[in-house]
């Protein structure tokens, strides 16, 4: 019984359910409080096939995250010796079959959506793995393919909806950034491992300080996006949000220079992942009165 429940909490480890299920939510809100506004927030939740392609989604995501920690299992003993300890518990092969059998059934589900939404899963499986096995070492190309992967899942949501407005893409701009200004960090955290194992980073190949000044050049990137989104674009009181995050990113550079050392990198990361979730449950701000009345007719629904 012990046995099993080590095993539960490896693949857990691996898997990162924990990310998985904030971007479901991110998903949902994405769809009821963005994309598709006029609808009712339970048409949109019993919303059959919507339901596939986020479970696509989650299985593909899943998948990708074990694979990315078969290929990096060398560099994680060195950079992550507890979480390594962890994963090991539950073998490579049965690893690798539960990957395989995560992209099956990626692929049996979006099926029943279409066969674009069969193609459309298949290359984002294919471009998973192959950043994991080849591009994840390749100086620069690596971080952007890895932002890239993480913003796909909300691309086949605005892709179901067909709705492109250029809001959408600033609210899309401002995330990658965040998220590959995450990747940078990620790069001094590792870079130990990195060093060892030939991986071209922009902190291996060019050194810390210049990383530092590239993820200071994408917060400063940010700002812009944000000042075009707060200036030109409706984001009701979604500004709360935006303006907290700046005073966290001015933080964040601040730390990011004034310390070098693992244990601030670590923080740092974190305070990004923090600001991506607070943006996600901030999602509902956009419209206080849409969202009270969607929630007020979701408990209806249930009543």
């Amino acid at each position: 019984m012990k046995g099993i429940l080590y095993k539960f909490i490896s693949l857990f480890s691996v898997i990162r359910l924990y990310n998985i299920f904030i971007i479901i939510i991110a998903q949902y809100f994405t769809s009821i409080f963005i994309l598709s506004i006029d609808n009712s927030a339970s048409k949109v939740i019993f919303d059959f096939q919507l339901f596939l392609l986020i479970l696509s989604s989650s299985i593909a995501i899943a998948s990708g995250y074990i694979i990315n920690n078969f290929y990096d299992y060398e560099k994680d003993l060195i950079n992550k010796p507890v979480k390594s300890k962890i994963d090991r518990v539950v073998r490579k092969r049965t690893k690798l079959n539960l990957y395989i059998s995560l992209n099956i059934l990626c692929v049996f589900i979006s099926y029943f959506v279409s066969l674009r939404a069969v193609l459309f899963f298949s290359i984002y499986i294919f471009l998973i793995w192959f950043y994991s096995h080849k591009l994840k070492r390749t100086l620069v190309v690596g971080n952007i393919v890895s932002s890239v992967l993480s913003v796909i899942p909300f691309l086949i949501i605005l892709i179901y909806y067909k709705n492109f407005e250029p809001i959408i893409f600033m609210y899309a701009m401002f995330l990658f950034l965040i998220v590959y200004v995450r990747e940078l960090i990620k790069d001094l955290e590792n870079i130990k491992g990195d060093f060892t194992l030939n991986y071209k980073t922009v902190p291996v190949v060019y050194g810390e300080k210049t990383s530092k000044y590239i993820i200071t050049f994408c917060i400063l990137l940010n700002l812009a996006v944000t000042y075009f989104l707060l200036t030109y674009f409706d984001t009701g009181n979604m500004y709360y949000y935006y303006y907290f995050s700046l005073f966290l990113l001015m933080i964040f550079v601040y730390v990011l220079w004034k310390f070098n050392n693992k244990k601030y990198y670590n923080l740092l990361h974190n305070l990004l992942k923090f600001i991506i979730v607070l943006g996600v449950l901030s999602i509902v701000l956009i419209d206080l009165d849409l969202f009270l009345e969607k929630f007020y007719l979701l408990l209806n629904y249930f009543m």
